[in-house]
């Protein structure tokens, strides 16, 4: 047992040790070439902290045959970067995050919600709607997960194309000065094979978790695994929140639960043997809705803005603790 452990932490600090660097020889790039001046930067921001997301899901289906270990961890990766939406409020001096950024955030909430929603929708009831023959195995809601997320991508870029720029760079400044597309590009390629190679071992290591305690899939998906692919997000949001670019730290959150919802689409034609979603546990439904409550809890807050905490915290940031919190519970108690 000793030795799983052992090896789920030398993942996992694999991960977060290739996830930090990656993402700012990544916003390098994006500076470097252009694409930090528009849209594109902020979607390869995502991308890049959402790369183990990915690796790790199809790994999970393609090499392991645990659709409902992909599903968990992405959903859960969804309900974890909003725990870290809530933690950002531990950085914030003075007043609470939601206070702090702006308002277009509720935007990327917004879509977040809807495709999150159809995932639930789909494990729920998909097994009742048809399969069109011409897909064969792939969902047709996969189609419409990544329709939903480039109109996201659009109108995100349209309502705020004056700040991306803002947003994408601000950590390659702060943190590479001086640094070569070259030597960015060099060192980007050598991370994610690091990361791919860890999160393609972290579902088999998952599954023996779970058969050595007895807990379900379901539950370590969408916490071990969710929260071990989510550390590059963590990385570059807390990077971003220490040199006081909230905004940034925000946008890559909620831009990585976009991103994670058109993963199960990646996923979902990589699973051969029938549609993804319509495959799993109904309990995957929980993770989905806490993230689900939890992007509302944040939109809820946008628009409120309370100048003040409570405590350490604002009340939007510990009605998103304690929401994480029952889910867990009730995740590790239904299985």
């Amino acid at each position: 047992m000793l030795t799983i452990w052992i090896e789920f932490a030398l993942c996992a600090g694999v991960i977060m040790f290739a996830g930090t660097k990656l993402t700012l020889h990544g916003d390098v790039i994006a500076d470097k070439t252009g694409l930090g001046r528009n849209w594109v930067g902020l979607v390869l921001l995502a991308t890049i902290t959402s790369l183990p997301e990915l690796i790790t899901g199809i790994s999970a289906v393609t090499l392991n045959d645990l659709p409902d270990m992909a599903v968990s961890g992405t959903l859960g990766s969804c309900m974890f970067n909003m725990l870290v939406i809530a933690g950002l409020d531990l950085l914030s001096k003075g007043k609470p995050v939601s206070h702090m950024v702006h308002q277009g955030h509720m935007l990327s909430a917004g879509f977040g919600i809807i495709l999150v929603s159809l995932a639930a929708i789909d494990i729920l009831f998909g097994k009742h709607l048809p399969i069109l023959s011409s897909l064969n195995s792939i969902d047709p809601l996969s189609l419409v997960f990544i329709a939903v997320y480039l109109l996201a991508m659009k109108l995100i870029y349209s309502y705020e194309k004056s700040r991306v720029k803002e947003f994408a760079g601000e950590i390659a400044e702060a943190e590479q000065p001086g640094s070569t597309l070259r030597k960015s590009v060099l060192f980007f390629t050598l991370y994610s094979l690091m990361i791919v190679a860890a999160a393609c071992y972290l579902p088999e290591i998952g599954e023996k978790i779970a058969k050595t305690t007895g807990w379900g899939e379901s539950f370590i998906g969408s916490s071990f695994i969710a929260i071990t692919t989510s550390l590059p997000e963590i990385t570059v949001s807390v990077a971003a929140a220490r040199i006081g670019a909230f905004d940034m730290a925000v946008a890559n959150l909620l831009g990585s639960n976009l991103f994670n919802v058109a993963i199960l689409a990646a996923i979902d034609f990589c699973y051969l043997k029938a549609p993804l979603l319509r495959s799993v546990s109904e309990i995957n439904v929980l993770t989905a809705l806490t993230a689900v409550v939890s992007m509302a809890i944040v939109v809820i807050g946008l628009t409120y803005r309370s100048e003040k905490k409570l405590l350490f915290l604002a009340g939007d940031a510990f009605a998103i603790l304690v929401v994480y919190i029952m889910a867990n519970y009730l995740l590790f108690t239904v299985h």
